[in-house]
């Protein structure tokens, strides 16, 4: 195995690890192309693969490839058998052709495709919809989604998150003035037995004027006598 594509392999599974959270062992789905050209170019999958990708790998294939190398009969029986070592994973659809599930990968950001080429094992580079998606992820455009779980635990553990059937609380809505605060406020009463000030200068006033009237008609019955 060369250096140069031990390097490319390493750079490329440092990408994924770093955005899409990649961790041992990998899981690693193989379809009928990819066991019938190890077959041909005498490659040993369970032990180059982990050395490759540089880390531990679970293999794994469909049940619709199994099918699928079954119905193209003796000239990848070979293939067949080497599919049959791995584990068996149920699929949804019945059959499913390699160009077609390369394409749909390559739709899907975050999943790698791997060749045999020329006798050796090549990582594809990450897709464009893979790209796209990391420079999301620079500019805060989504949340990826092992980060919302993480969220999600981290507000259940602090109690910020109900629990299921929990009821919720309702709010109190902020309410008007209080009515008694709008009255007027009532000007105090003097204390018993005691007159306002105002009535008090009035009374002083006549009593002023009635202390002069009286005195005026005392000089006025002087004078006349």
């Amino acid at each position: 195995m060369g250096v140069t594509r031990q390097k490319h392999a390493k750079k490329i599974m440092g990408f994924y690890k770093h955005n899409f959270q990649f961790r041992e062992p990998f899981q690693v789905l193989l379809d009928g192309t990819f066991c019938q050209a190890a077959l041909r170019n005498k490659i040993q999958i369970r032990e180059q693969l982990p050395g490759y990708l540089g880390g531990a790998t679970q293999l794994c294939t469909t049940r619709c490839v199994i099918k699928e190398l079954e119905s193209l009969g003796k000239a990848l029986y070979g293939a067949k058998l080497i599919a049959q070592r791995f584990q068996v994973r149920s699929c949804s659809h019945h059959k499913n052709p390699d160009q077609e599930l390369s394409k749909k990968v390559k739709r899907k950001p975050g999943i790698p495709l791997l060749f045999i080429i020329q006798n050796t094992m090549v990582l594809d580079k990450p897709s464009p919809k893979s790209l796209a998606f990391v420079q999301k992820l620079q500019t805060n455009q989504l949340v990826p989604e092992y980060q919302k779980q993480s969220i999600v635990e981290l507000k259940e553990k602090e109690g910020l998150v109900k629990q299921e059937g929990e009821k919720r609380r309702k709010r109190k809505r902020a309410g008007g003035p209080n009515p008694l605060s709008c009255l007027k406020k009532k000007k105090k009463k003097t204390q018993e037995g005691q007159e306002p000030s105002a009535e008090k200068k009035k009374r002083r006033k006549r009593k002023r004027n009635r202390v002069k009237a009286e005195a005026m008609q005392s000089v006025q019955k002087n004078e006349g006598e």
